[in-house]
């Protein structure tokens, strides 16, 4: 019956998002040659033939227009959107032009803070065994300061590893439609809720999110016929911050949900600081690189990685306790401290 009531009520907008999603990328496949929104394969020494870049626009139109579509304006709504409009602009002008990285950072910060403003924010977060940390208090001139410093790092934490997965065709998208479903469920979940009815919002841009991921995975992997760019993996990320915000409780499932990506992130900016390099400095040690270096394809490599990711997803559906979730977090980390060590003492095969 539960099943039943979820198809009926949502099944419209599970369509409308694949086929638009698939319409406009279709689109650009045709448009984006004829406007230079090509790659540059050269620039990294590939020797392939360049495809349409760009696809951010694809994502991040079809999202505005369904969004628009399917769900009231509020407050909340009008700052997800606004600030997501800045990611998106940003990664964009970035992908084209090559952006200062402090400038990336402070747009960044200032998108956040638009997330603040309109009312979105982290008021507490229950830690098992040790009880709800409470981010209500301190009140500054109307704002209360540790939920917005709290706030404004997870958001640009989880955007920007968005970004740092962006490293082989399909991760970012398959990511970002395991994270919408997950996050959709928990919505629509009744034992998360005791009013699934007021998550109705949360639920249709949750789903919204991970059908025109899907969309655009289908032309992304296995062999891309185009590439999202910064413009679409940051505001991916973007999204997924904020869905986890709306409604409480869905902060340490996206973090679950993203957990590989987010424990390499870590591990990446770490070694490059205690190594005496830039943080900010792309460079091919990432999770995703190793793995490629050891043999395996790129179609191993997502394939592996969405594995993982849709594991924890359904752990994070399945068992909605905080102290369940704890446990599948230590799971995660060990499993990230395995993979790590794995990768170091494992020998190149290239």
């Amino acid at each position: 019956m539960f099943l039943q009531d979820v198809f009926s009520q949502y099944w419209g907008v599970a369509i409308s998002s694949f086929l638009l999603g698939l319409l406009l990328v279709l689109v650009a496949l045709k448009v984006f040659p004829r406007l230079g929104l090509m790659d540059r394969p050269h620039w990294y020494g590939l020797l392939r033939k360049s495809i349409p870049y760009y696809g951010g626009i694809v994502i991040f139109l079809a999202f505005v227009v369904l969004v628009l579509l399917f769900v009231p304006l509020t407050k909340t709504l009008i700052g997800l959107l606004v600030g997501g409009g800045m990611i998106f602009i940003l990664g964009f002008l970035d992908d084209l032009l090559g952006l200062n990285p402090f400038l990336r950072l402070g747009v960044q910060f200032l998108a956040s803070v638009v997330l603040v403003v309109f009312g979105v924010g982290i008021l507490s977060i229950n830690l098992p065994f040790i009880g709800v940390l409470d981010f209500s208090e301190p009140v500054i001139f109307g704002i209360m300061v540790a939920s917005a410093i709290f706030t404004i790092l997870w958001v640009m934490a989880i955007l920007n590893t968005m970004n740092f997965v962006d490293g082989v065709s399909g991760l970012t998208s398959g990511i970002g439609f395991i994270a919408g479903v997950t996050l959709f469920i928990l919505s629509v979940h009744p034992g998360v809720h005791a009013d699934p009815s007021s998550q109705v919002g949360v639920a249709t841009i949750s789903l919204i999110l991970a059908m025109v991921s899907l969309s655009f995975f289908i032309f992304d992997f296995p062999k891309p016929r185009i590439l999202m760019g910064d413009g679409g993996s940051t505001f991916l990320g973007f999204v997924i911050a904020t869905l986890a915000i709306f409604s409480g409780g869905k902060v340490a499932t996206a973090f679950l949900v993203l957990g590989i990506p987010i424990l390499d992130m870590i591990w990446v900016v770490l070694r490059r600081v205690f190594g005496g390099q830039k943080f900010w400095k792309g460079d091919l040690r990432h999770l995703h690189h190793r793995l490629l270096d050891l043999g395996f394809s790129e179609r191993k490599v997502v394939v592996l990685y969405l594995i993982v990711t849709a594991f924890f997803g359904f752990a994070a559906v399945s068992f909605v306790s905080s102290q369940q979730k704890f446990f599948i977090l230590i799971g995660l980390v060990v499993l990230m401290l395995l993979l790590a060590s794995a990768l170091v003492l494992i020998p190149n095969k290239k």
